[in-house]
């Protein structure tokens, strides 16, 4: 799934894209913003996969608001004005939709948005050893080997460490699980992920990891036994 935002000025664009994302079941359009500065707020605590941007805004320009953001953000740049495309391009945009445009056009778009995100999934997965997750403001780099335990409440989730460290971050548990390697770490209730190594026994439906006991709840129960006989 891929998490977006869309940021214009005008209500009525911002309506059209809704509409065009409820139609495409690998696009979740999190949130509309008709100010900048609102956006800007969501995206310092929310990770964002994609922008939909409109470039001629009155306080700040899709351009230069693009270019301040210190996330790797994929984004589609919309705007009723063709001769913003090659700046567009020149940062490496997804596409460039010219307003209006219709829902096959915004289609071309979003399926290149799903091929490069997939790139780099698959890119990660390969190469990596570490996640990155904001907290406090801050973009805070994550060992995952580290990683003893995660726990979600509220909208918040901590993030137990070796040594006692922990890192607490505002992000669903869902969301954190697509940015874990499926090979190591393992769903056991509405609010764990556990990581398959740190495992120290298993005792009827109770986990022992790090001290703690966590429960397997039925829903997770299947995968959970399934995974941790192999």
């Amino acid at each position: 799934m891929i998490h977006a935002i869309a940021i214009d000025d005008e209500p009525l664009p911002l309506e059209l894209i809704k509409q065009y994302c409820a139609r495409i079941d690998f696009i979740s359009l999190d949130k509309s913003f008709t100010k900048v500065s609102a956006a800007r707020e969501y995206l310092a605590e929310n990770e964002v996969d994609l922008l939909f941007l409109d470039i001629q805004m009155p306080a700040v320009t899709g351009i230069e608001f693009y270019k301040s953001l210190r996330q790797n953000t994929m984004v589609i740049f919309t705007t009723a004005f063709s001769e913003y495309a090659i700046d567009g391009f020149n940062l490496n945009a997804v596409d460039y939709l010219l307003k209006p445009f219709s829902f096959k056009r915004f289609m071309e778009a979003v399926t290149k948005a799903r091929s490069f995100h997939d790139f780099l999934k698959y890119k990660t997965a390969l190469d990596r050893q570490y996640i990155y997750v904001k907290s406090d403001y801050s973009i805070v780099q994550i060992d995952i080997n580290e990683i003893l335990l995660l726990e979600s409440f509220a909208d918040y989730l901590d993030i137990h460490l070796q040594k006692d460290k922990k890192v607490r971050i505002r992000m669903p548990l869902k969301n954190i699980m697509e940015k874990l390697p499926a090979d190591k770490f393992v769903r056991v209730h509405r609010s764990y992920i556990v990581p398959l190594q740190h495992i120290e026994k298993v005792r009827k439906k109770t986990i022992f990891v790090a001290g703690r006991e966590i429960p397997i709840t039925a829903s997770y129960e299947e995968d959970f036994f399934n995974r941790f006989s192999q």
